[in-house]
């Protein structure tokens, strides 16, 4: 993968107040340096397009969004896409299998941002090669025919990717943000809102129904000029359940009570459910109980379920950044499944589906 090689332009820091910055090259440039062939865009479009059948039930299958919490390997992230891409021509029949690439990480207070923002792992934050490993990971992805997913976090780094996504989040975090849902209504790409972290649904409908609206703000063209953005709407948003502070949210009851919610609010029923954070307590041994909790639920005849996310990585487990050398294949951000956990999971899945 030659993405972390790539030559960008440097400028020297420019002082702004008491701050310093430094330019970083336009999504436009960086686009034309690393882009998107016809026949991935083509590709891009597709999942796009079977992941807005799902959302709107004609097509049946279950979407699964899975893959590392956060990507900080890129050797090791393309292992993963590989056993992924073999999996999923195995299972497609019944589910449709996205891969995390997530290279954003929202920090409570503070810690290490994602691969976007520190791909050198030591606190240098090299955003010009971040960008480019990023963009240049996402498109090795794309090679392998598998779909994107990815958390848009910083509104400013989307253009850098936003060609190669087949489907996005907005975190708990910043569902409530006017910036995000502005951002969002731009998309042409289906979008899923988290619920707060209390664990209540009112910011994510909100956000939903202001997104499906056309929107003039102020953002950043494909040239990296401040501009008046104007945007159509967008009309493949649904809601993700993550839990929160009060415990899950993927029972019966709770899944019963998000539908009534989107009811009241105008909204389709379309609902991913996160099988990890609160709904399992930030124990990744617990996704695959949680995960078949809410099939069990869909296979009863919930249709308003569509899909569910995992985090998986190579190994189980997680490991903490700065303490010595990197165990291959293990998440340094939350605690991830292991792949053979993950198969074994997705394979009875698809059989039970089957059935």
């Amino acid at each position: 993968m030659q993405a972390a090689t790539l030559a960008l332009p440097l400028t020297q820091p420019v002082a702004a107040n008491s701050a310093v910055s430094q330019r970083l090259p336009s999504p436009h440039l960086l686009k034309q340096q690393m882009p998107l062939t016809p026949e991935l865009a083509q590709q891009v479009e597709q999942h796009r397009q079977a992941i807005r059948a799902i959302l709107e039930g004609r097509d049946s299958r279950l979407l699964v969004i899975v893959g590392p919490c956060s990507i900080h390997d890129p050797r090791s992230a393309l292992e993963y896409a590989d056993r992924l891409a073999a999996l999923s021509r195995k299972v497609e029949d019944k589910l449709l299998l996205v891969i995390r690439a997530y290279v954003e990480k929202p920090r409570t207070t503070v810690g290490w941002k994602g691969l976007a923002y520190d791909p050198h792992l030591d606190g240098s934050d090299d955003m010009h090669a971040g960008i480019a490993l990023s963009r240049g990971l996402m498109l090795s992805m794309l090679e392998r025919g598998l779909p994107i997913a990815t958390e848009l976090l910083q509104p400013m780094a989307a253009g850098y990717f936003d060609d190669l996504l087949s489907w996005a989040a907005i975190g708990a975090r910043t569902t409530e943000s006017q910036i995000h849902r502005e951002m969002v209504s731009g998309l042409r790409l289906p979008v899923g809102f988290k619920n707060g972290t209390d664990g209540g649904i009112t910011v994510a409908t909100d956000a939903m129904r202001s997104a499906a609206h056309p929107h003039r703000h102020f953002g950043m063209d494909a040239q990296g000029h401040p501009a008046i953005i104007e945007t159509l709407g967008n009309a493949d948003t649904h809601l993700v359940l993550r839990g929160g502070h009060d415990g899950p949210n993927y029972d019966a009851q709770s899944i019963a009570r998000a539908r009534q919610s989107l009811a009241k609010a105008g909204l389709a029923a379309r609902i991913v459910v996160d099988c990890s954070h609160a709904n399992s307590g930030k124990d990744p041994a617990r996704q695959p109980d949680v995960f078949d909790d809410v099939l069990a639920q869909r296979l009863a005849g919930d249709q308003s379920v569509v899909g569910m996310m995992l985090e998986g990585h190579l190994y189980d487990g997680c490991q903490a950044l700065g303490k010595g050398d990197l165990a291959y294949g293990v998440s340094i951000t939350d605690g991830c499944l292991g792949w053979e956990a993950s198969e074994r999971l997705l394979q009875r899945c698809a059989m039970r589906l089957r059935q």
